[in-house]
């Protein structure tokens, strides 16, 4: 690697072979990785190992990359000092592949002390062994220090390494590579999404015209969910939407976390392996999927409250509201065995947004804008100090690399030449005296909208297209106006801000920013 950071090399020429490096232990086996970090295990009542990191988010407002931010001698010197420790330090290195649908595949190398074993440990669990032959030259590697001085994580995207210095947490490891996924899923031509996956197989009812009453076959329906993390979107992907598995209906999670809309309607997934869940609150009866996986001794905890006796509380707030989980797709019942999205049909943004109806139906370009604004509540999961304050990030996606506005272009290019429905859900609560958006109502709203029942007006109020029907559910009762005080100047501000919030994005197509509802 040069001076001025970049490499002509391929990273086999930079990095050491890890299968002849003394310093390095080369693929360990998952009981070895659990075994080196043994003195910071507490065992669960499950029979699962729980750590406690240093740190418990990301450091957003410590991580740079070469593409966005101007790179100084001190920040090639960090890529440098996790280089030089492939060297010479005494590491565990773990190879995994990320993705499955063909050019959206890579090869992931992922370096740690060897008494950081743990984080290889969950980090191995989300993603798929690779043959030996396909790890002589890996796609990405990731570097990461937790000893390091300085907390720092530094992207080089075109030469596919990643330094993550001074932090401890194991979304650091994940997110370093996914974020590379969705770059790499823009160069050709697709768009990365911080978004879950899943397929619906439902009956629908019949068309206009027809009195018969009879049900249509099957239909499969494939949605998409973009939101935060912490604003439902594992919880939504996951659930099986109470559909009448008698009759042949099924939902199945495809992806919880990344993945990638390609020009064909395909939504390639990330993850192969397993998934990264928030804990706090975890609910049986709600997630009754979820729960089981997250309780089962598969999974690795992290940050969650665990007693010396092994007893979990997800209730407690303990050391964070941030808790994790890595799950293994094969203990959750709603996870199907393939990760990609086959067609795409519906695209849900989720908000935690107290003015916006519990959901409505956007045209390709309020779609676009949707995603430019990127409305919620910031979460633990990102700046713990600001967890409550409303936020806006395009895509809901922190991990964007480069240009935003092009990003808003490529969505409103792809939705409508497939044309793909999409809508903005409320998953939090109307107005200051928080009448709550629950998960039975999300869940019905979603299952009513894949069988084409929801019935569809235009709302004076918002000027948004919203239900006027929706069975099992008393749209009614979420009635925004009756449900907001001095609704009318909430929503004239809020369209003022989101406005100049759009008019930052240069590159944005003007008929975007106009869109603005």
């Amino acid at each position: 690697m040069s001076e001025s950071g970049t490499t002509a090399q391929p990273l086999s020429t930079v990095l050491p072979d890890p299968a002849d490096a003394e310093n390095v232990e080369y693929d360990p086996s998952l009981a070895r990785l659990r075994e080196l970090s043994a003195e910071l295990e507490t065992t669960t009542e499950f029979g699962s190992p729980s750590y406690v990191s240093d740190h418990r988010s990301r450091n957003a407002d410590r991580t740079k990359n070469a593409v966005d931010h101007e790179f100084g001698p001190r920040d090639y010197a960090r890529v440098e000092e996790a280089v030089e420790a492939t060297h010479d330090s005494e590491l565990v290195c773990v190879d995994r592949r990320m993705g499955r649908h063909g050019d959206h595949s890579y090869v992931c190398r992922l370096y740690v002390p060897k008494e950081y074993g743990r984080i290889a440990l969950a980090w191995a669990k989300l993603f798929e062994p690779v043959d030996t032959a396909e790890s002589a030259d890996p796609d990405f590697v990731t570097v990461q220090l937790p000893d390091a001085d300085e907390v720092a994580i530094r992207i080089l995207p075109e030469e596919g390494v990643t330094a993550v210095l001074g932090s401890d947490y194991t979304g650091e490891a994940k997110k370093s590579f996914l974020r590379l996924f969705m770059y790499y899923a823009k160069r050709k031509g697709g768009l990365g999404l911080h978004a879950g996956s899943k397929r619906v197989c439902l009956r629908r009812e019949s068309g206009d015209g027809d009195e018969s009453g009879e049900e249509d076959d099957l239909k499969e329906v494939g949605q998409a969910f973009l939101g935060l993390s912490a604003t439902g979107k594992s919880t939504l992907t996951a659930h099986g939407l109470w559909l009448d598995e008698d009759a042949g209906e099924e939902a199945t999670m495809l992806q919880d976390d990344v993945c990638a809309l390609l020009a064909d309607g395909t939504v390639a997934g990330s993850e192969g392996n397993g998934l990264y869940v928030k804990t706090i609150g975890l609910d049986a009866d709600e997630q009754p999927a979820l729960h089981d996986a997250v309780t089962h001794e598969s999974a690795v905890l992290e940050n969650v409250d665990v007693a010396d006796d092994g007893a979990v509380d997800f209730d407690s707030d303990r050391y964070t509201s941030n808790g994790r989980a890595v799950i293994e797709r094969d203990h959750l019942s709603s996870a199907g065995e393939d990760i990609d999205l086959g067609n795409v049909d519906q695209v849900f943004f989720i908000t935690r947004n107290p003015v916006m109806p519990p959901v409505a139906k956007l045209s390709p370009e309020e779609a676009a804008a949707a995603f430019m604004l990127g409305e919620s509540i910031q979460t633990s999961a990102g700046d713990p100090s600001k967890a409550g304050e409303s936020i806006r990030v395009v895509g809901t996606n922190p991990f964007i690399m480069g240009s935003k506005g092009e990003e808003g272009n490529r969505f409103r290019d792809l939705v409508a030449d497939l044309g793909v429905d999409c809508y903005v859900l409320n998953t939090g609560h109307l107005g200051e005296q928080g009448k709550d958006i629950g998960v039975e109502q999300s869940v019905t709203i979603l299952r009513e909208i894949a069988r084409g029942t929801v019935e569809w007006a235009d709302d004076a109020a918002t000027g948004l297209t919203v239900p006027s029907e929706v069975p099992g559910m008393d749209v009614e009762a979420y009635d925004v106006a009756d449900n907001v005080e001095d609704l009318g100047p909430k929503l004239a501000e809020l369209r003022t801000e989101r406005r100049a919030h759009l008019d930052t994005f240069e590159e944005l197509a003007e008929e975007i920013r106009d869109a603005v509802y």
